[in-house]
């Protein structure tokens, strides 16, 4: 729906309905001067290799932007080198095949956002895919608290800094209120 400029969505969340207003002119979509991504580095786009969980898809907990407890649905792991360090992701199986990762790293609060998603291509028949973190996107709850976010589960934060991608800079980017 709309009215004038503004773009109103209504949304049903667990039960609770509510609006979210997209207003062109607020000040804070104004004073907004982008986001900090770093240069494409080939280093930090590697080849991935995931493998499904045996019984199909598992459900963990993990906290959310707004402070709740929620599911998150994960199909497999996604295991790959980086800088001579095996790691691997708990990764979501989206409807078209293609792999969603909740992820922290050593940089994820002092150089980058807290967490960012990836959303590696869906794999060949042999589960190869190319993990590609210069890719790394903020999740939109970086941007307003009206967007809920999952954190990433246990075992999705890498202890090696991943310098690549959209929200690696100083500072966080800031949270409007209205976007």
């Amino acid at each position: 729906m709309a009215h004038g400029e503004r773009r109103l969505v209504v949304l049903v969340r667990e039960g609770v309905r509510g609006v979210r207003v997209f207003d062109p002119a607020a000040e804070a979509r104004r004073a907004f001067r982008g986001i900090e991504a770093t240069p494409y580095d080939p280093r930090w786009s590697v080849p991935g290799r995931f493998t499904p969980y045996g019984g199909g898809r598992r459900e963990v907990r993990v906290p959310n932007a707004d402070g709740r407890e929620r599911g998150l649905g994960l199909g497999g792991e996604l295991a790959f080198t980086l800088e001579g360090r095996e790691l691997a992701l708990q990764v979501t199986v989206e409807e078209d095949g293609s792999l969603w990762a909740v992820f922290a790293d050593a940089t994820s609060g002092r150089g980058s956002y807290r967490f960012r998603f990836l959303r590696p291509a869906a794999p060949d028949a042999d589960g190869r895919t190319t993990v590609d973190f210069n890719r790394a996107l903020l999740p939109p709850c970086a941007f307003a608290d009206h967007f809920v976010c999952p954190f990433p589960p246990p075992g999705n934060t890498l202890g090696t800094g991943i310098a690549a991608g959209s929200g690696t800079c100083a500072e966080p980017p800031a949270r409007p209120e209205s976007f």
